[in-house]
């Protein structure tokens, strides 16, 4: 990743955020009740973006990436974000699944799953969470089996982003259930409806994020490759998910301050035609003081995830920093976002108003990710 923005990075930076914009606006906005209705969105649309260039944006070109940073891929998810746009699951797709790839699979590898992430051919996902096991990951159960060259995966995961659509799907599983957080193992499989072993459960309905696609999975025997584990060795997953989910948090932080600068903005918009009492509701002390203090806590979360996002392109953000990131930007979002939908009034509380989508979409992520409390505790234990 680059150490710096330069302002020719700058300008790009610009003008994708504005192809993004137009692109959630115009392309996909417009269908968000069809895609609230079924649980999940076209997945043609993930093509579409990826012939417009705005999948894998940080992964290098070889692999069929834009051969980007970080930075891009902040500009996508927070211009999504703004848009009120989440039944498209890209920060798993684009923003993790990835990168994940990148660091640990065999070259042969990279360059076969990475151009089809990029163009939008397959969906990724990635399947840790079980029916019991949510942020204990080393508590999971999925077990694989060593048979010949193949790996036997057998168990069930559930809340998977992207589970319904997904072509490309990486499991935590347990290669040796007596080593416990040593006997992790990431291992990637490529899935459809019609792959012996593997089967995709109900679309869960939600109280937020009602178009975006998540799904409950389950394996039976479902046979991989040994070539499919990702790094040298078995028992490596628990430290790759460990590297990679500073970044997974990170996503959640940008996504937390984008989604706090939308709701304040629309809430002044608001407060300024709304009237009550003969004059508008921005007039009134209260209005003006809540709002005034939901914008400076916009301006802290915005200048501290930007800080995180520098650490993070020169390679120094760390777990704690992650952590601190994770928890603190969304519980201020929920915070915000709830302060705000006050000042709508009874309509805050209707749907056909932004501000209920984002007051029920957002609720998830103080959870996703690592719930806030683990975070503070891995923030404690370097204290």
């Amino acid at each position: 990743m680059a150490p710096t923005m330069t302002p020719e990075i700058e300008t790009e930076i610009v003008d994708l955020s504005a192809m993004a914009r137009e692109f959630f606006t115009r392309e996909v906005l417009p269908r968000r009740e069809e895609f609230y209705d079924q649980g999940y969105p076209d997945r043609e649309l993930y093509r579409r973006a990826g012939d417009l260039g705005l999948l894998c944006m940080s992964i290098p070109e070889q692999y069929g990436g834009g051969g980007g940073t970080f930075a891009h891929e902040a500009a996508l998810l927070t211009e999504q974000v703004k848009a009120g746009e989440t039944s498209m699951q890209l920060g798993v797709h684009t923003g993790i699944v990835p990168h994940y790839v990148l660091a640990y699979a065999s070259e042969e590898n990279r360059s076969r799953w990475l151009p089809k992430l990029a163009s939008g051919e397959w969906v990724g996902a990635i399947a840790m969470t079980e029916p019991g096991t949510g942020s204990d990951l080393q508590a999971i159960t999925t077990r694989a089996v060593r048979e010949g060259d193949d790996y036997l995966i057998t168990g069930s995961k559930t809340f998977i982003s992207n589970g319904r659509h997904c072509d490309l799907l990486i499991i935590a599983a347990k290669t040796d259930p007596a080593m416990g957080a040593k006997g992790v193992s990431l291992i990637v499989a490529e899935v459809s409806d019609d792959t012996p072993g593997f089967h995709r459960g109900r679309v869960l309905k939600k109280i937020g994020q009602k178009g975006q696609d998540t799904t409950e999975l389950s394996f039976d025997g479902l046979r991989v490759p040994v070539a499919n584990l990702l790094g040298s060795s078995e028992g490596q997953g628990f430290i790759q998910l460990m590297q990679q989910l500073p970044q997974e948090r990170l996503i959640v932080g940008v996504a937390a301050a984008a989604t706090i600068e939308a709701a304040v903005a629309e809430t002044i918009e608001y407060t300024k035609t709304r009237e009550a009492f003969g004059k508008p509701l921005f007039t009134l002390q209260n209005t003006r003081f809540e709002l005034a203090e939901c914008a400076t806590i916009a301006a802290v979360v915005r200048t501290f995830v930007d800080d995180a996002v520098a650490k993070h392109l020169r390679g120094e953000l760390d777990v704690r920093t992650a952590a601190m990131i994770k928890y603190w930007t969304t519980d201020q979002q929920h915070a915000v976002v709830d302060r705000c939908l006050q000042l709508h009034g009874g309509y805050g509380y209707m749907e056909e108003y932004q501000i209920a989508r984002r007051w029920a979409d957002g609720r998830i992520a103080r959870i996703y990710g690592g719930a806030n409390e683990v975070m503070k505790d891995l923030i404690a234990r370097t204290l």
